[in-house]
């Protein structure tokens, strides 16, 4: 009789934690803040170091600047097109000083792995270099090892220039970030909270009926 009681209790208790939220939640973990507000959690992991700064400005950095380049088939030459694009990459990194960049190189399917690679690599060199001719300091800059035909975009073998690219992106800041925040970051973030806590208003006009003598 109590073995069969037992097991009773222990088949509510394992149906109950099966039909909780919050089962998979191990005892004394941190509750959802996200009832707060999505700005002010947002602010709290920051603060906290809970989110990457970095993923943030990245973010920020993709949404306001054309981060990729595209080339012509086996060159690395910077054309009209792709000077322009750079040109509005050095404007946005000149903002943050203290913030670092990564160049990847990318090449289409036509020729071998290795010949694709360094051609690669040599596209993010001609961008770094033109980033620098624009005031933006090298040490802040890393043409990293091409992606070469690894990843592209459109996966064909004939020549394809969406392929042929570099792309710009955000890899961390000079040094270790100082835990306050300058002026340009304090605004970024005010930015971000304005950005999260607005919502679209409706203007409902309500109609109590009779003239404007009657009211």
């Amino acid at each position: 009789m109590k073995k069969a009681l037992t097991l009773g209790i222990l088949s509510t208790v394992i149906a109950v934690a099966g039909c909780s939220p919050q089962a998979d939640r191990a005892a004394g973990s941190d509750l959802d803040i996200g009832g707060f507000g999505n700005s002010t959690m947002n602010n709290q992991l920051v603060q906290t170091g809970q989110r990457d700064f970095a993923v943030q400005l990245s973010r920020k950095f993709s949404a306001e600047a054309p981060t990729t380049i595209n080339f012509a088939f086996n060159s690395a030459g910077l054309d009209a097109s792709a000077r322009a694009a750079l040109d509005k990459q050095a404007s946005w990194i000149a903002q943050y000083p203290t913030v670092r960049f990564r160049v990847y190189g990318h090449t289409d399917l036509v020729g071998s792995a290795g010949y694709n690679k360094a051609l690669g690599l040599r596209r993010a060199r001609a961008a770094v270099n033109y980033l620098v001719s624009r005031g933006i300091s090298r040490s802040r800059l890393e043409a990293v090892a091409s992606f070469g035909e690894t990843q592209p975009l459109i996966h064909t073998q004939t020549r394809e220039r969406r392929n042929r690219r570099t792309v710009t992106e955000v890899s961390g800041f000079m040094g270790k970030r100082p835990r306050f925040q300058d002026g340009k970051y304090a605004l970024f973030s005010y930015s971000e909270t304005i950005t999260s806590a607005t919502e679209p208003h409706e203007l409902v006009i309500v109609d109590e009926g009779g003239s404007d003598e009657e009211r």
